[in-house]
């Protein structure tokens, strides 16, 4: 562990977790998200315009209309939650008449990313490695979410698995979101680059994605003046309950595979940023237990989580490396059979009922 300092990096503590064969930066100033890795010399990483971990205290997510929240993104992994997630804008309660009976501004993405744990532990258990921490989510009248995170690898893997418990400690119901942000760049995006998932449905999210429904799982080179695209999906689970999603290079001789718990998780959105590489050229794999909407929208169609006093909920999820032809053949042999095994609707205009 070590603490960095200077620029908008000062202050924030970093712990590297090295298996023998993949490396990680865990960052437990920002909401225990992971910085960057490395395995086998290959990068896990993207390259955002904010080069380095920016420390909460700089990040004012109300900025530009909500949307400060990106002045601190650059994360492999961020998570986006706990309270709420998604665009910005107001969140209206009513009750059963219509009357509204509060009505609040959420800023982009929720707060989690960008608050710091106050215990992070290390457990060794023969070749078994974990990092722990844990985060309150809390304010005076505001409740209190807690999340315990456990990242857990074992001695020369290539894989790495996410345990989150989310747990209510106020005294009143809670509403909970929260979506897995993972973002990823070269080698494993670049032009001719496919996303393979087993989903039952995909939908643009609005028109401008609906533009690119033909090409909805495939990818350009970095493109000046590029407007993203994200793309909805209700993923499909394997015998075990996991849903998988495998991001592979035009010559398959790399890629990378997010594999989540679908009894918490069984949505996902696969977000296309492919501009120029100035400007932050990646692809985001995110498994999210609801559609990054407005609160509002996703409360409206039954997707937020409710819990009660004392209540928890666990999202697990996991990331795989593949470095080599031979490995990249077996996940994608496993993806296409999951596939295979489950009809696909593909819509070429938004779903009503996701946005």
């Amino acid at each position: 562990m070590r603490r960095l300092a200077g620029g908008l990096s000062d202050g924030v503590d970093v712990v590297t977790l090295d298996n023998g064969r993949l490396s990680l930066d865990i960052l437990p100033t920002r909401g225990m998200g992971i910085w960057r890795g490395q395995i086998d010399s290959i990068p896990l990483k993207w390259d955002s315009p904010v080069e380095r971990p920016v420390h909460p205290a700089f990040v004012d997510q109300m900025r530009r209309g909500g949307i400060g929240w990106l002045d601190g993104f650059n994360e492999l992994m961020c998570r986006c939650g706990l309270g709420w997630h998604g665009a910005p804008g107001s969140d209206v309660i009513r009750d059963g008449n219509g009357k509204v009976l509060s009505e609040q501004f959420l800023p982009l993405h929720g707060r989690i990313a960008n608050l710091a744990a106050h215990r992070v532990t290390v457990e060794e258990l023969g070749d078994r490695i974990a990092v722990q921490g844990i985060v309150d989510e809390a304010s005076l009248f505001g409740g209190k979410l807690r999340l315990e995170s456990t990242l857990t690898t074992q001695v020369n893997s290539n894989r790495f698995e996410i345990t989150d418990v989310v747990q209510n400690l106020g005294s009143q119901p809670a509403e909970v979101e929260i979506l897995y942000h993972c973002n990823f760049g070269r080698p494993f995006l670049g032009e001719g680059s496919t996303l393979h998932i087993a989903a039952s449905e995909v939908a643009p999210r609005d028109n401008r994605a609906a533009e690119g429904i033909s090409m909805w799982n495939l990818f350009e080179g970095p493109t000046t003046g590029y407007a993203e695209q994200c793309y909805l999906a209700k993923s499909v689970a394997d015998s075990n309950g996991w849903g998988m999603a495998l991001l592979t290079d035009a010559e398959t001789e790399y890629a990378v595979c997010v594999r989540f718990d679908t009894s918490t998780m069984p949505w996902f959105v696969l977000w296309k940023n492919t501009q120029a590489e100035a400007d932050g050229y990646v692809a985001g794999l995110e498994p999210g237990s609801s559609f990054p909407n407005l609160r509002t929208v996703e409360r409206r169609e039954g997707r937020v989580i409710e819990l009660s006093a004392g209540q928890s909920v666990t999202f697990r999820l996991s990331l795989e490396v593949a470095s080599n032809r031979r490995d990249v053949r077996r996940l994608l042999d496993e993806v296409t059979e999951l596939q295979v095994a489950h009809p696909r609707i593909v819509h070429s205009v938004p779903k009503a009922q996701w946005i």
